[in-house]
C-alpha cells in the first residue's frame, strides 16, 4: 500500500490521506467519514476505495488530527477541530459534488458538512450515524462521580470494545454542546441513505429514527440490517453500503 500524501490545515494540523481518482466524467465522488478513535485503515474505508476504483469513481479518505497517521494527540481533539478537518480536506482535496459516506462519528460530521458545504454535497450515505453522542450518550450517561471527576480532572475513562478505554475529555463534552445538530431540522436537500444494525451496542436504534425525524428532505431512506453490529463490517454489509452509494448516483 502506498504511503499517505499530507496537507497541512489552516489552524496547523497535518492531515494524513489517500486520494485515488476517477474517470474524469461528471459522476460525483465519494468521501469517507470515519468514526470515534478510528482510521482510514478500516474495513470500510479500505472496501470503498476498491469499490469506487472499480467504478471508476474519485474517492478520498483521511485522518482527523490526532487520528491514525495524521498529527497530533487525540485528548487534545474535538468535535469542532475534526469537522474543520473534514471541511478542509473535501474542499481541498476534492473538485466537484461529492458523496459523504459517514460511519458513527463520521456520520455526526457528515451532518455538519452537509450545512457548510451545502452547494457540494450529492449524496448521503450513513453507517450508525452518531450525531450528538458526546451530549446525549455521553454526557447523558454520567453519573455524578463521572461528571465530577470532568469538572475536577477534566477527563473521565470509558470502556470501550476496541481495545483500551476511551479517555473523555471535558473539552470535547462542552465544545460537543456548539456543534449539536438534532435539536432543529436537518435540511438535506440530496438523496440520503441511512444504515444502522439491530445488534449495534454503541448507538441504539433510536438514534436511527430520531435523524430520521429531523431530517428534512424528499429522498431520505433509512433502513435496519438485523443481527448487524456497530461495526457494520461483514461482507453483507460492505455490500449494502456500495448500493446505497449506487442508489444515490442514481438520482442525481
Amino acid at each position: 500500500m502506498s504511503d499517505a500524501e499530507r496537507i497541512t490545515t489552516p489552524q496547523g494540523r497535518e492531515l494524513a490521506y489517500h486520494k485515488t481518482g476517477g474517470a474524469g466524467d461528471t459522476r460525483p465522488g465519494v468521501v469517507f467519514l470515519g468514526g470515534f478513535k478510528s482510521d482510514m485503515q478500516g474495513t470500510k474505508a479500505i472496501f470503498l476505495e476498491s469499490w469506487c476504483a472499480g467504478l471508476g469513481l474519485p474517492f478520498l479518505r483521511f485522518d482527523y488530527s490526532g487520528h491514525g497517521e495524521s498529527s497530533g494527540a487525540f485528548l487534545d481533539g474535538c468535535i469542532g477541530d475534526w469537522a474543520e478537518d473534514a471541511e478542509f480536506a473535501i474542499s481541498e482535496l476534492t473538485t466537484g459534488p461529492q458523496i459523504l459516506v459517514g460511519s458513527s462519528m463520521g456520520g455526526w460530521i457528515s451532518l455538519l458538512m452537509a450545512r457548510r458545504l451545502a452547494d457540494r454535497v450529492a449524496g448521503l450515505v450513513t453507517i450508525a450515524a452518531a450525531p450528538d453522542f458526546t451530549e446525549d450518550s455521553m454526557w447523558a450517561g454520567f453519573d455524578k462521580a463521572q461528571r465530577l471527576a470532568l469538572e475536577m480532572v477534566q477527563q473521565v475513562s470509558l470502556p470501550s470494545d476496541y481495545g483500551e478505554p476511551y479517555v473523555i475529555t471535558r473539552r470535547l463534552i462542552e465544545d460537543g454542546r456548539d456543534h449539536l445538530v438534532l435539536r432543529d431540522p436537518v435540511p438535506l436537500g440530496f438523496p440520503v441513505r441511512l444504515l444502522h444494525g439491530t445488534a449495534d451496542t454503541d448507538v441504539a436504534m433510536s438514534v436511527a429514527l430520531r435523524l430520521l425525524d429531523k431530517a428534512v428532505g424528499e429522498d431520505i431512506h433509512l433502513r435496519f440490517v438485523k443481527g448487524a453490529d456497530h461495526r457494520f463490517s461483514t461482507p453483507e454489509c460492505l455490500s449494502l453500503i456500495g448500493s446505497a452509494i449506487e442508489e444515490v448516483l442514481a438520482r442525481q
